[in-house]
């Protein structure tokens, strides 16, 4: 038996799910029918490729993460099966509970397609154990990571899912503040708790040239010194800083394309933004050779000047409107996957650091 990074990666998914299942969360009314009346529905007069495609591939990764942590802890016996019931009792919940919303309609197709395509992740993810990918895998995270490393390996392998909600700054992960702001006001309306919110004399100003460079250096920085943390071999630290900032700026031109139409991909890649990324990747494989505990003090420090930098600054009226695109379109589906990631990443980085000290601390 192993610890594994499949069963936090699994938990992390589930949420998701449940979050884009049930988002915006509003308008709860009851039909007065049961709520699992759509499962003797007729079938849908319309239906597309890629309604097929999004309920399947949804639901593969967390098929194939439970059949994962399954295999790696042991049971092998009930890898498929567990896997299987556990993804489509979750995609029969959420299809109950959008009953309940105005903007939802629940399905039974959904629910099969959501079962069809955890079952595929999850025999997807046996047949590799059989074929040894598995086995490959154990042998390369020994080679490469310390024996502690299973949420730093989490964080990593999330950063490039996280920027792929579009950021007023590339790179620029956490920014929360105003949101959150904008938030706690709309629920304190009329309540004597308004009056505890900071009140700013003047409105938050945009980033100037030197600060975005200074963002765009931080944001490729932190999963690269992150990585240093649990990453053994200073040698293998180099490569991966390559791999870490060429994944993180295919899935920046995605978002992009995504947001904005695919000739529009590298419209990101201003005079800033291209100094930033050549500055923290020389920054990053100079610092290869240093300790962990230094990379963590790094980290920490980097982490504190990036945050304050990103939330000092507004969001733009062109991003405000990139963002309703993606909450009210086509990418509803996708939205709260990437944007919870986006706002909390940073965040989660900054606790399990936080703990992969003291944790170390304590043994030492």
């Amino acid at each position: 038996m192993h610890k594994t990074a499949a069963w936090p990666l699994a938990l992390i998914y589930m949420g998701l799910i449940v979050y884009a299942s049930l988002y915006p969360f509003g308008e709860w009314r009851d039909q007065g029918i049961a709520p699992w009346a759509f499962l003797a529905a007729s079938l849908p007069k319309f239906w597309t490729g890629f309604d097929v495609a999004v309920n399947v591939a949804g639901y593969a990764p967390l098929g194939g993460l439970l059949a994962l942590g399954a295999l790696r802890t042991g049971r092998f016996r009930h890898a498929i099966w567990v896997s299987l019931a556990t993804a489509s009792l979750l995609s029969m919940s959420m299809e109950v509970v959008q009953s309940y919303l105005s903007a939802r309609v629940p399905s039974r197709e959904d629910w099969l397609l959501n079962t069809l395509g955890a079952t595929v992740g999850a025999i997807v993810a046996v047949l590799l154990a059989r074929l040894g990918a598995i086995d490959r895998w154990s042998q390369i995270r020994a080679r490469w990571f310390g024996p502690e490393s299973r949420g730093g390996i989490v964080l990593l392998a999330l950063w490039p899912m996280a920027l792929l909600f579009p950021a007023a700054v590339p790179f620029g992960l956490g920014q929360v503040l105003e949101r959150v702001e904008e938030t706690l006001g709309e629920q304190l309306v009329d309540t004597p708790f308004l009056d505890w919110l900071p009140v700013r004399e003047t409105e938050l100003q945009p980033l100037v040239p030197g600060a975005e460079m200074v963002c765009v250096t931080l944001g490729l920085l932190i999963p690269c010194l992150l990585a240093f943390c649990v990453i053994r071999s200073r040698s293998r630290r180099a490569a991966f800083v390559l791999g870490m900032v060429g994944a993180g700026v295919a899935v920046t031109a995605l978002s992009a394309a995504l947001s904005w139409g695919p000739i529009h991909a590298w419209a990101w890649l201003s005079m800033p933004v291209q100094f930033g990324m050549v500055l923290a990747v020389v920054l990053a494989i100079g610092l290869a050779l240093v300790p962990w505990r230094a990379s963590a003090s790094l980290l920490l420090l980097s982490l504190g000047v990036y945050l304050s930098l990103l939330n000092q600054a507004p969001e733009s009226p062109y991003f405000a409107q990139t963002l309703h695109a993606w909450e009210q379109g086509r990418f509803i589906r996708f939205h709260g996957l990437a944007q919870w990631l986006g706002w909390l990443w940073p965040y989660a980085t900054l606790f399990y650091v936080l703990s992969l000290i003291w944790r170390r601390d304590v043994k030492n």
